[in-house]
């Protein structure tokens, strides 16, 4: 589907359809009720192991830059917040009007939590 590239943390993945373990075995995967463009573009990617492609995404602060690559073009988003949501929390994936990124991965052993960090398109 794409391209995420997040240099503060040195992480540059492709992005791949769904949120199975199959998907996320390919890369960072795509929430499929998600927008890829515009609006709310949901991801989400594993912490831990070979495919540990979210394993710093905690460790995000405001300011930092997050760059994602589609057929539809690239855009530019600057991270607003990273929190610690339940794991059934999902409203972050709701969508909105302006264009923002979503990322979830898992807390390192708090089963029942997940890091959403929210980014908002950098506007000229």
């Amino acid at each position: 589907l794409g391209t995420l590239k997040i240099p503060a943390i040195g992480l540059s993945v492709k992005i791949v359809q769904g949120t199975d373990s199959a998907a996320l075995k390919k890369g960072v995967g795509h929430f499929e009720e998600t927008s890829i463009w515009n609006g709310n573009v949901g991801l989400a990617a594993h912490n831990r192991g070979t495919n540990s492609y979210f394993g710093k995404i905690h460790t995000l602060e405001a300011g930092d830059e997050i760059t994602l690559s589609t057929k539809e073009g690239t855009r530019t988003y600057e991270v607003i917040s990273v929190a610690k949501v339940t794991e059934t929390d999902r409203s972050s994936l709701e969508n909105t009007s302006e264009n923002c990124l979503t990322l979830y991965t898992c807390v390192r052993d708090e089963r029942d939590l997940r890091w959403c960090v929210r980014a908002v398109e950098l506007t000229d």
